[in-house]
C-alpha cells in the first residue's frame, strides 16, 4: 500500500497553468491655480483574459511549478494634491510588471505611466501623458480658449478625452475581462476637472473618478479600490482663491485562474479571497502585498 501511495503521489501534477489580470495603482490628480486640473491615468494592466492594456497582443498563460514562491505586489494608488498628484505604485506577479498610473500637475502637461495623466486648463497647448506599450493609453489634452477644460486620464482601453470648449476630457475607459467569471471593468483613466460653471467630466469604466467642479468647491473623486482607476481632476475654488484637491488613484489588483486541482498558499502579506471552485478552475484575487510578499500551490 505506500507503494502505491508513492506512485500515485507522483503521478499527479507537477506543473500547472495560471490566467492572470496584472493591475497596478492608477495616478493622483492635481488641482490648478485659477483653474482645474487633469484627470490621473490608470495604473497599467496587462491581462490573458478578453483583452489586454493599450490594445496590446493578448499575453500567453503562465506555466508555474507546485512548491515554488511566485513573488506577487499590489501597487498602491497614487495621492491626490492641489499642485502634483504622485504616480500610482507598479503591481507585479513573477514575471508579469505593470506601471503604475501617470499623474496630473498644476503647471502642464500630462506625465507619462501604465496609462497617461490628463493636461491641466491653460491659455497655452498642453498635451497628454503617454501610456505605457500593451499596458494603457495617452491622457487628453486641454482645451486653450475660454472657457478652459482639462483633460482626462488615460485608461487601458481609451485615449483619455480631449477637453473641448466648455467641457472637459472623460477618463478613457478601463477592459472589461471575465477572468472571475463575472464581466467587469479595471484600470479607467480619471475625469478632467471644471473650472468655473464647466462640471467635472466622468471617470472612465473600470474605477476612475470624477473631476471636481469650482462651483460648489467639489473635490475630485478617487478611483476606486482595486480596480487601478485613475483620481479625478482638482479644481480653483473662488473661495478665498483656494484650490480643491485632485483625486487619489484606486489601487491595483491580481486576480490568478488555475486548474481547481491545485490549492494556492498566500504568503504572509498577502491579502485575497478564493471562493469555492467553478467549471473547473479556482479564482484568488489579491488585493493587498507589499514587496517580497510571494504566493504558491501544492
Amino acid at each position: 500500500m505506500p507503494i502505491l501511495g508513492i506512485v500515485a503521489s507522483q503521478n499527479r501534477p507537477r506543473i500547472l497553468t495560471v490566467d492572470y489580470l496584472v493591475v497596478a495603482g492608477g495616478g493622483g490628480a492635481s488641482s490648478s491655480g485659477g483653474g482645474a486640473g487633469g484627470g490621473g491615468g490608470a495604473g497599467g494592466l496587462r491581462c490573458t483574459v478578453g483583452a489586454t492594456g493599450g490594445g496590446g497582443s493578448l499575453p500567453a498563460q503562465l506555466t508555474l511549478a507546485k512548491s515554488t514562491n511566485y513573488a506577487v505586489t499590489i501597487g498602491a494608488g497614487g495621492a491626490g494634491s492641489t499642485t502634483a498628484g504622485t504616480k500610482g505604485g507598479a503591481s507585479s506577479f513573477n514575471s508579469i510588471a505593470t506601471v503604475g498610473g501617470g499623474l496630473s500637475i498644476d503647471s502642464g502637461s500630462g506625465q507619462s505611466g501604465g496609462s497617461g495623466g490628463g493636461a491641466r486648463w491653460s491659455s497655452d497647448q498642453y498635451a497628454g501623458g503617454a501610456g505605457t506599450s500593451n499596458e494603457g493609453y495617452a491622457g487628453g489634452a486641454n482645451f486653450v480658449t475660454a472657457p478652459y477644460g482639462a483633460g482626462g486620464g488615460g485608461g487601458s482601453n481609451a485615449v483619455g478625452a480631449n477637453a473641448t470648449s466648455g467641457v472637459s476630457g472623460v477618463g478613457g475607459a478601463g477592459i472589461q475581462t471575465n477572468i472571475t467569471g463575472t464581466n467587469a471593468n479595471y484600470a479607467g483613466g480619471g475625469g478632467g476637472g471644471g473650472y468655473s460653471a464647466v462640471v467635472g467630466a466622468a471617470g472612465g469604466t473600470g474605477g476612475g473618478g470624477t473631476g471636481g467642479r469650482q462651483t460648489g468647491s467639489v473635490v475630485g473623486a478617487n478611483g476606486s479600490a482595486n480596480t487601478g482607476g485613475g483620481g479625478g481632476g482638482g479644481s480653483h475654488n473662488s473661495a478665498g482663491n483656494a484650490r480643491t484637491t485632485g483625486g487619489t488613484g484606486g489601487s491595483g489588483v491580481i486576480i490568478l485562474r488555475y486548474p481547481e486541482s491545485f490549492t494556492i498558499t498566500l504568503g504572509a502579506g498577502v491579502t485575497g479571497t478564493t471562493p469555492a471552485a467553478s467549471g473547473g478552475f479556482k479564482v484568488t484575487t489579491i488585493t493587498a502585498a507589499g514587496s517580497g510578499n510571494t504566493v504558491s500551490w501544492s
